[in-house]
């Protein structure tokens, strides 16, 4: 009994490395699970929390107002807002109502993206994109600014500034009444926008919104 003991260890000790390696060959020529990244890339989920966007309305206005329930929502501190008031005397107009975002920032190096900032917008301003290839070899480039958050414009928009639909109120933008740029601001804008000085900038952005580069505190 002692030598079968025997015969069977030596055969154990002998086929123990073949068979540390069966898991090895038997996945040897399976098909690869890795996604060849930057190459490849793999679509995110629907709802995936990529970096912010900050929204217009149909006819190119902004949605933010510059109310700060984003900085003050934000867990991390990652979010700094200078709200001022629309002015149509003077043509600077940015949103419908009262006030709008003069300064917004978000500084990647503090943000979590737990999302609780878009749960915080009153009206629907800041949402999340798809977009998570945020990595920078520059501290100072990972603080965006409110020109780079800002979504691109799209057919029927104008770049603010520029007045409000003719006859509507703050509130019909956000019942869905404005559906694009009337001819009306189109002139006006086509006009001022001509005769605007260096401070607004070929986006119709005031330049005094892009200065600003101090570190979300």
């Amino acid at each position: 009994m002692a030598d079968d003991k025997k015969k069977a260890g030596f055969l154990s000790d002998l086929f123990a490395p073949v068979g540390g390696f069966g898991v090895t060959f038997a996945t040897m020529f399976r098909k690869v699970a890795t996604t060849e990244y930057p190459e490849v890339k793999r679509p995110t989920a629907q709802r995936f929390h990529g970096r912010h966007q900050l929204n217009r309305h149909p006819d190119g206005l902004e949605k933010c107002v510059g109310c700060e329930l984003c900085a003050w929502a934000c867990p991390a501190d990652a979010i700094l807002v200078e709200g001022a008031n629309n002015d149509d005397l003077s043509g600077q107009r940015f949103s419908p109502g009262e006030r709008y975002g003069r300064v917004y920032q978000i500084n990647y190096l503090r943000c979590i993206f737990c999302g609780l900032c878009i749960e915080a917008c009153p009206t629907r301003a800041l949402t999340m994109t798809n977009k998570y290839e945020l990595a920078d070899n520059n501290r100072a480039d990972l603080i965006f600014t409110k020109e780079q958050l800002l979504a691109p414009l799209q057919g029927g928009m104008l770049a603010a500034p520029h007045p409000m639909v003719e006859g509507m109120e703050e509130r019909d933008y956000y019942l869905g009444k404005v559906s694009e740029a009337t001819p009306t601001q189109k002139d006006w804008a086509q006009t001022n926008h001509a005769q605007a000085s260096p401070a607004i900038d070929a986006t119709g952005a005031s330049g005094s919104t892009g200065a600003v580069k101090e570190p979300a505190q």
